[in-house]
């Protein structure tokens, strides 16, 4: 039986530092390496010959060169989630050794959580969607700056912001002096962020229409409150949803569950954990808004269920009429809209994940 090797590496832009487990000694032996490929293919070429390598570190934002690396040159290597690492309350003293040891001992014994390493090419998807999201926040903060300036100045808008009419208003006003400079500053910014979110919409639209996206796109659009960008975000960020084994492992997921604390006979549930993945939660909080409308198809869906199987018209019928549905009950159960929005977006993953495992999908 081959020597089990356990490698617990604590990743930096500038070193790693790594802990070297052998079977079940209770010591790791510790070094620190520069973060660089050559260094890496020293340490596994010093690794005792014909043992079995395995090797771990924390995602970060060192990315997931190590672990391609690591792959490439045969050593089994895991991601772990940081969030779900075992802490210890008392613990109160952190360094690089410390990491990479606790690392190492917790790998071994299996008490870790792994994720999902994208392919290169879901994680440029990913690259893209999360820069026009970057991108969007920008231009939020550039129209805020702008709004305010005119409102320092006595210049309020009666009516709703940002629309053809509102930015007609807006580039009406002229100043005089320093202010001017100021205006027309402001006035740039948000043009060229527009420009910018814009081009990378364009993109992501482009990409959504490819072979390897489109037949996935085209049944989320089936769905109300999710169209072709929502629908190619849920993916970059989600990548094959066919991991998830159930709806509720989705949901878990992405923090949309109740968080819990019960002991004894008191059962007590608190607000949503929001774990996993903020900007696929949010979208879908977003696009529950949409079943607070009576349940009638749109142009949009109904021109998206064209070229689909029966499975999906039954799944985005089902979707519709439910949630709708259970949004009146639950405001009539005295719940507020935003409570009630979150429990649709909820049982909206499962119908995401229904929808998108038909199995002709593949």
């Amino acid at each position: 039986m081959p020597k089990m090797i356990w490698l617990g590496m604590d990743v930096h832009a500038a070193s790693i530092t790594v802990a070297q487990y052998e079977d079940q000694a209770p010591t790791a032996m510790v070094q620190t390496i520069a973060n660089d490929p050559a260094q890496v293919r020293r340490l596994v070429r010093r690794l005792p010959a014909g043992s079995d390598v395995r090797a771990c570190y924390e995602a970060g934002s060192c990315g997931y060169g190590l672990h391609r690396q690591l792959t490439a040159l045969g050593v089994h290597c895991d991601v772990i989630a940081p969030a779900l690492i075992p802490r210890r309350p008392g613990e109160r003293i952190k360094t690089d050794r410390r990491d990479a040891e606790k690392l190492g001992r917790f790998y071994r014994s299996g008490e870790l959580t792994t994720i999902t390493v994208p392919t290169p090419s879901q994680e440029g998807v990913r690259d893209l969607v999360r820069a026009r999201e970057d991108v969007r926040r920008d231009r939020t903060a550039a129209r805020q700056r702008l709004a305010k300036f005119l409102l320092r100045h006595g210049h309020r808008y009666p009516g709703s912001h940002w629309t053809k009419r509102h930015w007609e208003w807006v580039c009406g006003h002229t100043f005089d002096g320093p202010a001017r400079t100021v205006f027309v500053h402001y006035c740039d910014h948000v043009l060229a962020l527009n420009e910018r979110l814009a081009h990378l919409e364009r993109e992501i639209r482009t990409l959504a229409e490819s072979a390897a996206y489109q037949p996935v796109v085209t049944r989320l659009s089936c769905l109300r409150g999710l169209a072709t960008l929502s629908a190619l975000v849920l993916i970059a960020e989600l990548y094959d949803l066919r991991r998830f084994r159930t709806p509720r492992e989705l949901m878990a997921y992405l923090g949309l569950v109740p968080s819990e604390h019960s002991s004894g006979a008191r059962e007590r549930r608190g607000r949503i954990t929001k774990t996993g993945n903020a900007l696929a939660r949010r979208l879908l909080i977003e696009a529950a808004w949409a079943y607070r409308h009576p349940a009638r198809q749109t142009r949009r869906v109904h021109q998206a269920l064209t070229t689909q199987p029966p499975e999906v018209h039954a799944i985005s019928d089902r979707a519709l009429h439910r949630l709708t549905a259970r949004y009146r009950r639950l405001l009539s159960r005295g719940k507020t809209p935003h409570h009630a929005v979150t429990a649709i977006a909820r049982e909206l993953c499962g119908f995401v994940w229904a929808i998108a495992l038909v199995p002709d999908l593949a």
